[in-house]
């Protein structure tokens, strides 16, 4: 059998720069930081103190009162991602198959905000059970898509894929083979994470993963630059509207961009750390080229995983030059982390939507705040994109997400050539 061609047609996102597309994508190529003192609880006894947090967010902005209440924050992120790229999409929702449009979306942690409050809750009560009715249905995982199947009545296939900071990915990766496979015309993928809580900071604290840099919160993440410290947490959602390329032309439909290939891999090394020589990246990415029948000198822009970290940032520029050999050095590569900080189980999501406007524009967002400082395990003959926007042709981008556990995802977009 034929496998059907995947294009995109919608966007949607929510990020700690910009709460829709447009402002997220011109605050990429401005290089603008969202990282700043956390506001949403007293953070003052936590060796960090700073995260990207989503900015100028009205929960009564989106959903009414009685709503808000079965929503945990990062459902929330989920449908309002989903309402844009919808919107965006043009669907013509009325005469749509809804049996042949699913949902499945990419969650690392999931509703750890309300698991955090309940058990906050009971510890300083009597000891009475008192649980709010929606705190399971708040806190699982599965309920983000869950919501957004339940307000469209999409009634194709519906779950999520967690494998930590891959997830994205993964879930885009099942997406796609809903519709090449020929089971539905249209899926609603990407990702949704809000872990700013005093358990998801003091949690990544006590492993030594998060940057400390109080002083200076704006410059803290600092992907490939030797003064780097860890990463900085984000939050927030990303989707794209995925369909079936002649489900896509029959209604006129606008198209970013053409999926390629995606592929998948274990390290099977370590629970938290990425492979040194980054194999398991290089597989990843070595399936995915395979899948777009695509070769290395092909692809034009990498969205790296690049999380700001001392181990992760040297294993992934290694396993770039192994698999691009040459071509490693007439890449751009970029860090959009180093502006919206790492949103955990929704940043392929976010990273997606990047590499599909650099695709689709021919020019590639930077990696900010790198100082000069060169560490001596990094080869910077690569081209990182460091500190501006840099225009050029980008007929193919590929998007990597490395999540604990050594689970590793990429992602190919191309532009569409019918």
């Amino acid at each position: 059998m034929s496998l059907k061609r995947v294009v995109v047609t919608g966007l949607g996102a929510l990020t700690p720069i910009g709460n829709n597309v447009s402002d997220y994508w011109n605050a990429l190529l401005t290089g603008v930081s969202g990282a700043a003192p956390i506001t949403r609880f007293d953070a003052s006894k936590l060796k960090t103190q700073f995260a990207c947090e989503i900015k100028g967010f009205q929960v009564a902005d989106h959903f009414d009162r009685k709503e808000a209440r079965k929503f945990d924050l990062y459902s929330q992120y989920a449908v309002v991602a989903a309402r844009e790229a919808i919107k965006d999409a043009k669907l013509a929702l009325d005469t749509e198959d809804k049996d042949r449009i699913g949902v499945i979306l990419g969650i690392g942690i999931g509703g750890i905000q309300s698991l955090e409050k309940e058990i906050i809750e009971f510890a300083n009560s009597d000891g009475t059970p008192r649980y709010s009715p929606f705190f399971i249905t708040k806190m699982i995982a599965n309920m983000a898509s869950g919501h957004i199947a339940m307000e469209y009545g999409f009634r194709g296939p519906n779950h999520i894929c967690s494998s930590a900071c891959a997830s994205s990915n993964t879930a885009i990766a099942s997406a796609i083979d809903q519709i090449r496979l020929g089971r539905v015309n249209v899926m609603i993928t990407g990702g949704a994470e809000a872990p700013i809580t005093i358990a998801g900071i003091g949690g990544f604290n006590s492993m030594h993963a998060l940057s400390t840099r109080n002083d200076d919160p704006q410059t803290a993440s600092r992907p490939f630059c030797k003064s780097r410290d860890g990463f900085v947490m984000g939050e927030g959602a990303g989707c794209l509207v995925l369909e079936e390329l002649e489900h896509a032309l029959s209604r006129g439909a606008h198209i970013y961009a053409e999926v390629a290939g995606v592929g998948a891999s274990a390290d099977a090394h370590h629970i938290t750390a990425s492979h040194p020589e980054g194999l398991g990246a290089i597989m990843a990415m070595r399936h995915a080229l395979e899948e777009a029948n695509l070769s290395v000198s092909d692809i034009d822009y990498i969205n790296v995983h690049g999380t700001s970290t001392p181990v992760g940032d040297v294993s992934e520029a290694k396993a770039i030059v192994t698999l691009f050999g040459e071509h490693a050095y007439r890449l751009n590569i970029s860090s959009t982390k180093s502006m919206t900080g790492h949103l955990m189980g929704a940043a392929g999501a976010i990273e997606g939507i990047a590499s599909i406007l650099s695709v689709y524009n021919d020019i590639v967002p930077p990696t900010i705040n790198y100082t000069g400082e060169q560490d001596e395990e990094i080869d910077y003959r690569l081209n990182f994109t460091f500190n501006q926007a840099q225009k050029r042709t980008v007929n193919a981008a590929l998007s990597n997400t490395f999540g604990f556990g050594g689970q590793n995802a990429s992602l190919i977009v191309k532009k569409f050539n019918q």
